[in-house]
């Protein structure tokens, strides 16, 4: 697929929320690869915890809440780090990725190497502590799909097809991120219904 990067630098960041096992996490490493970004991943983030000192002395005592509690400070250090002009994933919402329980159990079993029910339980777990996070800290639903500029279903999109339309979404916004507000939404440059708009009347039940 044709990409225009420079055209896509206007977008700055981009962070993908994901499902866990739904394949985001690749998803982001398949982008960042193919725009040549810079990917703020668990590594990055680890080592960043470790040279803040939390890691080896708080994380290990707690459970994912505290976790993602700690992410965003560590985060403001990485972008402290990283180049002003340097585009990266890991900045504003933008894309959501999202599978089918089942499609994600499969996926754990094949990349964590756990048998069925431990996978389970650990997609599970993880789905319920970050539901548990964004209720308490943000006091929002992080399946609620007006979050996102963008939701995809990996249960028959392959990873790669994913990435793409991640790259058409972003060139489209990128384009559009100068226009007036009145100019954006679902009504622009729409003409008024020809007619009167009417609701699809049942057949056999009388009109209003």
């Amino acid at each position: 697929m044709n990409v225009n990067p420079q055209a896509i630098t206007a977008m700055r960041a981009i962070t993908i929320s994901r499902e866990y096992g739904s394949g985001g996490g690749e998803i982001a490493a398949r982008l960042a690869r193919q725009l040549g970004w810079q990917l703020i991943d668990h590594a990055v983030i680890e080592q960043t915890a470790r040279e803040l000192e939390v890691y080896e002395t708080e994380v290990e005592k707690h459970d994912e809440e505290y976790v993602e509690s700690t992410r965003s400070s560590i985060l403001d250090r990485i972008l402290e780090q990283l180049a002003p002009s340097a585009p990266m994933t890991g900045g504003g919402g933008v894309v959501r990725v999202v599978a089918p329980l089942e499609e994600r159990v499969a996926y754990v079993v094949r990349r964590e190497g756990l048998d069925t029910e431990a996978a389970r339980r650990r997609v599970q777990a993880k789905d319920q502590a970050r539901t548990r996070y964004m209720l308490t800290q943000y006091k929002c639903q992080h399946e609620d799909p007006h979050l996102y500029d963008l939701v995809i279903n990996t249960a028959v999109l392959d990873l790669d097809s994913a990435v793409n339309q991640i790259c058409l979404a972003l060139e489209g916004k990128a384009s559009r991120l100068s226009m007036p507000v009145e100019q954006l939404g679902p009504a622009a440059d729409l003409a008024p219904y020809p007619g009167k708009p009417a609701d699809f009347r049942v057949p056999g039940q009388p009109s209003s």
